[in-house]
């Protein structure tokens, strides 16, 4: 268990530094420096969320959306959340392999409330 605990305290630093720059005076850098750490957050948790379903619950994810699929079976996630947080990893999978300046403003627009869906999910493997 103590991989689960070092995990979740990485997350939630990882989260922290999004939090950060969602909370900074808007620019051009902010914009895509929240989009960086977006995109290790959202890395830290699903690393977690793997780390969390193997010791807790005995399954295996190789991918970060079978990892979300998962968390929905062992009510991590309720449905709106789970389609929510696929949403999100396809978002994060396009920012990682190219950069376009609509895409980042559209999602810059999306990151408080994947935040604030990570945060929620990073409480209740906490409370578990």
């Amino acid at each position: 268990m103590q991989i689960i605990v070092e995990k979740l305290k990485q997350a939630k630093n990882a989260l922290i530094t999004l939090e950060e720059a969602l909370n900074a005076d808007f620019s051009r850098f902010v914009q895509d420096a929240a989009i960086r750490r977006f995109e290790y957050t959202v890395e830290a948790v699903w690393k977690l969320l793997q780390v969390y379903l193997k010791e807790s619950e005995g399954l295996i994810c190789a991918s970060p959306k079978s990892a979300l699929r998962d968390a929905k079976k062992v009510g991590l996630l309720n449905d709106s959340e789970t389609e929510r947080a696929l949403e999100m990893i396809d978002d994060r999978n396009l920012t990682s392999h190219t950069y376009h300046a609509e895409i980042a403003q559209a999602l810059f627009k999306r990151l408080a409330s994947y935040s604030e869906l990570m945060k929620h999910v990073l409480e209740r493997i906490e409370k578990s």
